[in-house]
């Protein structure tokens, strides 16, 4: 299994970075984890957008999804199009919400998107993508956002999405081979409960769970520092650490 980081900014794209957007490969088989502001750009860089066999929205904040949309029209208008749908996970509400965002005529002004996308709705659980077995549970965020666990061939890897501390996420990420967590908060600020989470909150939810190795994202650059966050992380946790960067390709 390989994950490669497409990208990883927080809240915002930032200079070197699109937002959250992960992709993750086996057998052959290509699943893109989130589609943040800026990811379909920076996604050519790594495959050809067309290959993509299915996309997970984790939840419906802006730089998880927008270039969901963009990616409407690159399938859409394509030479050769139409092309086959593509089977696309979110929470409920997911297609109106895309919809929305796309734009355009159609009923109550919102177009229909299925022609790209064959939407399915999320629920706490575990199922199959293709080859890779996923479980996924709602953590802790303001709208509702799902954490994710991806195995295959006896090997895990967990992604936090965004959200708070949660028993959820430790139990998703229990005894994982890479548990990718975000850290958008610094400690010492007053954080609001049930957002996001600290570098040294993603360690010690990695200690606890038990993750051989701790990927940081999700960090808000302009308003934070890497280096404090990656500091905190490893006051909390003794496994290896690092704080991922777009084009990041890693082994599982």
């Amino acid at each position: 299994m390989k994950l490669t980081v497409v990208g990883c900014a927080g809240s915002f794209p930032g200079p070197d970075s699109a937002c959250s957007s992960y992709l993750v490969e086996a057998d052959g088989f290509t699943f893109l984890l989130d589609f943040g502001s800026g990811s379909l750009g920076a996604l050519q860089r790594h495959i050809d957008p067309y290959d993509i066999d299915a996309i997970l929205l984790t939840h419906l904040h802006a730089d998880h999804i927008m270039d969901a949309c963009p990616y409407v029209v690159m399938r859409r208008y394509a030479p050769g199009a139409p092309f086959p749908q593509v089977p696309l996970y979110g929470p409920e509400g997911t297609e109106a919400r895309l919809a929305a965002a796309y734009g355009g005529a159609g009923e109550a002004g919102c177009p229909s998107l299925s022609d790209v996308y064959d939407f399915r709705t999320l629920t706490p659980g575990r199922f199959d993508i293709g080859p890779l077995n996923l479980t996924v549970d709602h953590v802790a965020h303001p709208i509702e956002t799902f954490g994710v666990r991806i195995e295959h061939e006896g090997r895990s890897l967990v992604y936090s999405s965004d959200t708070g501390e949660c028993e959820a996420l430790r139990q998703l990420a229990h005894h994982c081979d890479v548990f990718l967590c975000e850290a958008s908060y610094l400690e010492g600020r007053a954080n609001p409960v049930g957002v996001h989470m600290t570098g040294r909150e993603a360690g010690e939810c990695a200690t606890k769970a038990g993750a051989s190795r701790l990927l940081l994202t999700h960090l808000v650059r302009r308003w934070g520092s890497p280096s404090q966050t990656l500091a905190e992380a490893t006051s909390a946790y003794n496994g290896p650490v690092e704080i991922v960067s777009a084009g990041a390709v890693y082994e599982i």
